[in-house]
């Protein structure tokens, strides 16, 4: 007995985006943990899955990632588009340790946060709000950095007044040679920041979805809040918003590099992310599964090794 024998007359029947093949799905995580690297025919010859032992050395790497990437741009005189998340977070502390120790400052960087928490109209939480992504942002980061940090006009947040303007910024950007860098962590229903798979219905065409630069006030899917009571809000559902502001792939299929991040193990065997590592990794490229695209783009994707699995039951 699973899920696909037992789905229907169940109270999950209609609750998976209806684009989602279970099936599809499924099989992208039944393969073995060391078939993780196997290179796929729509990875982009410059994408590369990079395991890591420990979450230590996932934080490490990745932030080594995102500070070698400011530093290359400094070095070659170019200015530098950054699309950044809060989550995975442990990579700030790495990337400003390494700026830090190679006095590189941040002054040719122009950072985007790809989302934030927002009600049904757009509104977002005050900056100063412990729960705000620009909070977030800004202890992690911003603040840290120092006399080295993102000049106060070059840091965007993804408020209802400013996300619409992202698209502008950005293209201005990269008509003056900047190069543009995503950095994202997958969601446990495949969303990048929090574009979520359900959005896919809205749209005649992949090529109409892929043009959607942003959303204000996008509706979450339930496994995105649950996600989210989890691993930011300890287990409290009830301060999870139900809506945010977020990037769309118009911005974050545009990337000329990228760093992936997924760190979702729990402790004790237990995990949230590896169905989304993989199906990241192996599902055939669709706007029902947002993530898949990611591959399809030349960059890294840091992973937690034991997140590869095996996906099975463990009842000891």
């Amino acid at each position: 007995m699973n899920l696909l024998n037992t789905l229907k007359g169940s109270m999950m029947e209609g609750f998976f985006p209806a684009g989602w093949d279970m099936e599809a799905i499924d099989k992208c995580a039944a393969n073995s943990p060391g078939q993780v690297l196997e290179r796929q025919p729509k990875w982009h010859s410059g994408f590369q899955p990079v395991p890591c032992g420990s979450i230590y050395d996932f934080d490490t790497f990745m932030g080594h990632e995102l500070a070698l990437q400011i530093k290359l741009a400094k070095e070659h005189g170019e200015q530098l588009a950054l699309i950044l998340p809060v989550g995975p977070m442990g990579l700030y502390r790495w990337a400003v340790f390494f700026l830090k120790s190679w006095g590189i400052d941040a002054k040719h960087v122009h950072a985007f946060n790809m989302d934030e928490w927002s009600d049904e109209h757009g509104n977002t939480l005050p900056s100063n709000n412990s729960a705000s992504f620009q909070h977030g942002m800004e202890q992690a980061f911003y603040n840290p950095l120092g006399e080295l940090t993102v000049p106060v006009s070059q840091r965007n947040f993804a408020t209802k007044g400013n996300l619409p303007n992202y698209a502008g910024k950005i293209g201005e950007l990269k008509a003056m040679g900047a190069r543009l860098i995503v950095v994202y962590g997958i969601g446990r229903c495949f969303h990048i920041a929090f574009w979520e798979p359900h959005f896919a219905g809205e749209f005649a065409s992949e090529q109409e979805w892929s043009l959607q630069t942003h959303r204000i006030g996008a509706k979450l899917h339930p496994m995105t809040i649950e996600q989210n009571a989890i691993t930011s809000f300890k287990s409290r559902t009830t301060l999870v918003p139900c809506f945010a502001n977020t990037i769309g792939p118009g911005l974050f299929m545009q990337a000329d590099y990228t760093i992936g991040g997924a760190d979702g193990a729990m402790g004790r065997g237990m995990m949230w992310q590896g169905l989304s590592l993989w199906t990241t990794l192996r599902h055939e490229k669709s706007p029902w599964i947002p993530s898949s695209y990611m591959p399809t783009m030349p960059g890294k994707l840091f992973f937690l090794k034991e997140l590869a699995g095996p996906l099975t039951a463990d009842l000891n």
